[in-house]
């Protein structure tokens, strides 16, 4: 859906500490980011809302709540705008609509083509076998 829009005070943002290497400021700094979004109480239309929830994904709760952990880069602000940009591919995947398939029948050139490579085919095989004397 192009017009849709992640209303970002929906979104609650945690700071925790970072995993990983990161020196002494490791022990000092929180900028990695928690980001929370529930799904239910979210302005989101209710077919994408029903979606998302239906997603076999490991980052939305039992209860319906989006969690994704941010900590790639060194400053909180961008990590939380990693964590955004993934929340609104997420909702993105759960938005796509495939287009429907139209069933095709191969063309009657191409069944005789694949007729004869089998007979072709079986024809080799046949002379695999062992020689008389």
């Amino acid at each position: 859906m192009p017009g849709l829009v992640l209303n970002e005070n929906e979104v609650e943002f945690i700071a925790i500490r970072a995993q990983g290497a990161g020196g002494q400021n490791i022990n000092k700094v929180s900028n990695a980011v928690h980001l929370r979004f529930d799904v239910a109480a979210s302005s989101l239309p209710e077919e994408i809302k029903g979606k998302l929830l239906a997603l076999r994904d490991q980052r939305i709760s039992s209860d319906g709540i989006v969690v994704i952990k941010a900590q790639k880069h060194r400053s909180l602000e961008r990590n939380r705008e990693d964590g955004l940009v993934r929340l609104r591919e997420l909702i993105a995947s759960a938005a796509f609509v495939a287009p429907p398939r139209r069933p095709t029948k191969p063309t009657r050139n191409s069944q005789r083509k694949r007729v004869d490579s089998k007979i072709k085919r079986g024809q080799v095989k046949l002379q695999r076998g062992r020689v008389c004397e």
